[in-house]
């Protein structure tokens, strides 16, 4: 019986992928409309066409330094590095990877920054939108959250560090000081803050790796490599102790 049915079987197994050989070799062989794209330079007959084009430019230039932007002045930094700090403390190698590190600080500093963007959107990008304010205003107003982001979590030792070498005059209060100024002082003040708070990430780790290299060498197991069994025992303890909900938690609160 079984052998009656299998040619059946192959016909409606065969029939369809002919069908779609066919129809394949139909669109192929039919022209395939591409879409055209010409970029040109032409003369401007309004001056409002000039000013449009340079937009158009200044556009494109900051959307390929938004990645810089979202670094350099935001709390990505201090989230990564931190971050990377856990998973060399930790000896986990390639686990969790970059791309779930790097994922994870984003998501994290989309969720610290929220504040800081909805400000922007209301006091500028609505106002410029509606065609209450100037672009010039506009571009004020929105600089003037991240400022104050930026100035809180940045130390005066590393802000004095930078206005001394801009070799400007002593500003009087924080508005004088300038925003191209303002960056890598708060770039440092997060590289320092992140050091810190590796630092005692590392202290359990290290606690662990000495307790299990003791016990190897007064047990004669020198041959024995400590690191692959104080591994477990740190996995667990971090584990145990709810070391996410701990590193992520402080890292959120560091920015209060």
């Amino acid at each position: 019986m079984a052998s009656k049915l299998f040619p059946y079987r192959l016909t409606g197994i065969l029939l369809p992928a002919l069908l779609l050989v066919a129809w394949a070799g139909q669109a192929l062989a039919e022209p395939v409309p591409l879409p055209s794209l010409n970029i040109g330079v032409g003369t401007a007959s309004t001056p409002g066409q000039v000013s449009t084009t340079i937009q158009i430019f200044l556009l494109l230039t900051v959307l390929s330094l938004a990645p810089s932007l979202l670094i350099m002045t935001t709390s990505f930094t201090r989230i990564v590095v931190v971050l990377s700090f856990l998973r060399t403390a930790m000896g986990t190698q390639q686990a969790p990877s970059n791309q779930i590190i790097l994922a994870l600080a984003m998501f994290l500093t989309f969720f610290i920054m929220t504040p800081v963007w909805q400000q922007i959107n209301k006091d500028a990008y609505q106002p410029y939108r509606a065609g209450t304010i100037s672009q010039d205003q506009a571009f004020e107003r929105a600089v003037k959250p991240l400022r104050t982001f930026m100035l809180s979590q940045t130390r005066e030792k590393d802000l004095a560090l930078f206005v001394s070498l801009s070799k400007q005059a002593r500003p009087k209060n924080a508005d004088d000081i300038p925003t191209l100024t303002i960056i890598p002082a708060f770039m440092i003040s997060e590289l320092r803050t992140a050091f810190q708070i590796g630092f005692l990430i590392y202290i359990p780790f290290i606690v662990v790796d000495m307790v299990v290299a003791s016990v190897l060498m007064s047990m004669g197991m020198m041959m024995l490599p400590p690191v692959m069994i104080s591994l477990p025992f740190k996995i667990l303890l971090f584990v145990l102790v709810d070391g996410w909900g701990l590193v992520i938690g402080s890292l959120v609160k560091s920015f209060g």
